[in-house]
């Protein structure tokens, strides 16, 4: 385990740069915020473009990677809100926002390094396929349960479901990491060759993607504290940092994934809340202190669950 905990303190330890560059004023926040764009919207993309432009799938299905991740996020999701609401007492309206931040993994900014650094190219193609799905669906199900959620609390009328499928489709069409899979899977389909000057540079790119996409993290973590809803930041935080990757762990086993794609998907389950969680609180105007909480309890106890997760599985 302490070889494995070696591997794993770095990716954590940029994050942590990343955080005191701006919480000493060494440098401005929004500093941090122009380069998380730069990592999702170019860096990210053309890692995920260029990993399955040369990736081997050896016939392997996505639909039982998406089935393996989905249900122990509808397992772990549930079983959040179900303690919100039951345990603790909350409303409909905290009970899905503490769905959301025991289910919703930081996969793009943390899990994509991770598995990178872990388990290599086989581990980057599982978690592009995931990624091509992952946020857009994720943000929808989100707005949507939180919506009729609100709806509930405040008496008044929710969306139809021709609205709910435009903003899928719309999330889906203009989302850069869809586009960057799309991308690869069209010339990995033709069997194109990249001219060799503009593969070094996407190689180039793509090597930015992971310090970058940590460092930005860690910068935009300056503005999240651990205030209030202690208890159910810390049940939450404990559902994100081991009951998901356990239920998804016995999901793949279940479904025969393969021991590569098995490893990223555990991995990159084990990770910290994404910040998602905040947008989602902050949009409605509910739960700030929980999803930040949360955030911030899963990053610092993140290296601990993710060396844990990572010797269960050999990696």
């Amino acid at each position: 385990m302490h070889d494995i905990a070696l591997n794993v303190i770095p990716i954590f330890l940029l994050i942590f740069i990343g955080w005191a560059l701006v919480r000493s004023g060494f440098l401005n926040a929004n500093m941090g915020t122009d380069l998380g764009e730069f990592v999702f919207k170019v860096a990210v993309p053309v890692l995920m473009f260029y990993t399955i432009a040369h990736a081997d799938f050896q016939g392997a299905s996505p639909f039982r990677l998406w089935a393996a991740y989905f249900a122990g996020v509808g397992v772990t999701w549930t079983t959040g809100h179900l303690i919100a609401t039951t345990v603790f007492g909350r409303d409909s309206r905290i009970g899905v926002l503490a769905g959301v931040s025991s289910a919703f993994a930081n996969n793009v900014f943390i899990g994509l390094p991770l598995v990178s650094h872990m388990v290599g190219n086989d581990g980057l193609v599982a978690l592009s396929i995931l990624l091509a799905v992952h946020l857009p669906l994720m943000m929808v199900i989100g707005t949507v349960l939180m919506e009729n959620a609100d709806a509930k609390e405040k008496g008044t009328q929710t969306r139809g479901i021709l609205a709910i499928l435009k903003q899928i489709g719309r999330n889906l069409i203009t989302n850069p990491l869809v586009i960057g899979v799309a991308a690869g899977l069209c010339v990995h389909a033709v069997g194109l060759t990249v001219p060799g000057p503009l593969d070094i540079v996407l190689r180039q790119i793509t090597a930015m993607a992971g310090p970058a996409a940590l460092m930005s993290l860690g910068m935009a973590l300056t503005q999240y504290h651990v205030t209030g809803n202690l208890g159910l930041a810390a049940a939450t935080s404990v559902l994100k940092l081991f009951l998901l990757p356990l239920t998804v762990w016995t999901t793949c086993h279940l479904l025969h994934l393969s021991p590569e794609w098995t490893k990223a998907m555990v991995l990159t389950s084990s990770v910290p809340t994404g910040v998602n969680a905040w947008l989602i609180a902050n949009r409605f105007g509910v739960g700030h202190a929980l999803a930040a909480s949360t955030i911030t309890i899963t990053t610092i106890l993140g290296v601990f669950s993710v060396t844990f997760w990572a010797w269960i599985l050999g990696a």
